[in-house]
Parts: structure tokens; C-alpha cells; sequence
């Protein structure tokens, strides 16, 4: 297995003069675009914010910081408005690193490609219903 980075570029869309442009981690195992605590003063005041807690992969529970809404661009593909999770995350030799999640990806009509170590634009952006469409449940979702 390889590792993919990809450069994200997050605006506050509050203060649209903050922005950081950083090389993440593409992590489909992560919900969330997440980033340094250590960072979070220089996207400025955001118009929301809220604590909430979160499982890690070793069943820890810790809690982050959810503020926004920002504008999200992942290596060119098409801009996304979304959340930005912040933890305190130590340094590793003096660097974060920033982890891309499976929602931002999602929205940007990214598909990670493994065999590549790239990302790669959808074919088709997901369009799933559920088991109801238009007031009636569709037996094939059975």
C-alpha cells in the first residue's frame, strides 16, 4: 500500500481573506476534512462551531471541534462547502498532517485510485434514494 496526498485548499467563508492550502492525507477510513487544532486561529472566526466527540481506530473517544462552513477545493476538482473537524494532533518531526476524509472526497466527485496511488474523477456521482421515492417504497431496495 502506498500513500496518497492530495493539496486542499480551505476558505473560511466567513472571513473569505483566510486560507490555507496544505497536502493531506487521503484517508477513506476518516469522515472529515481534519486539521490541526494548532491551525484553527488562522482560518479566523467561523460562523459556527461545536465540540463533539469522535471514535478513533483504536475505540478512544476523544473530542474535536466542527467549524464552518468553508469552502473546500481538493487539486482542482470542483469547489465543495462543508465542515472542517479540528483535533490536537501532535507534530510528527515538526509537521501535522492533515487527514482528507471520505465526505469532502465524496462531494467532489473524487474516487481514489489504489492501484494508481491517485485521485481520479467519478465516472457517476451517487444518487442513492433510499428505500422510499416519491412517497412509495420501491421493492427492489428490499
Amino acid at each position: 500500500m502506498g500513500r496518497i496526498t492530495a493539496k486542499v485548499t480551505v476558505e473560511n467563508v466567513s472571513t473569505p481573506d483566510n486560507t490555507i492550502t496544505v497536502d493531506a492525507l487521503v484517508d477513506t477510513g476518516a469522515s472529515y476534512l481534519t486539521f490541526p487544532l494548532a491551525w484553527k486561529e488562522q482560518l479566523g472566526a467561523f460562523r459556527s462551531q461545536r465540540e463533539i466527540e469522535l471514535q478513533t481506530a483504536t475505540q478512544e473517544i476523544i473530542k474535536g471541534i466542527i467549524c464552518g462552513p468553508v469552502e473546500i477545493t481538493v487539486e482542482g476538482f470542483r469547489p465543495v462547502y462543508n465542515e472542517l473537524l479540528f483535533l490536537d494532533m501532535l507534530p510528527d518531526k515538526g509537521e501535522y498532517e492533515p487527514l482528507l476524509g471520505y465526505v469532502v472526497l465524496e462531494q467532489c466527485g473524487v474516487s481514489v485510485d489504489m492501484s494508481e496511488h491517485r485521485l481520479v474523477p467519478m465516472k457517476y456521482m451517487d444518487a442513492k434514494f433510499g428505500r422510499e421515492v416519491k412517497g412509495r417504497t420501491d421493492p427492489a431496495f428490499r
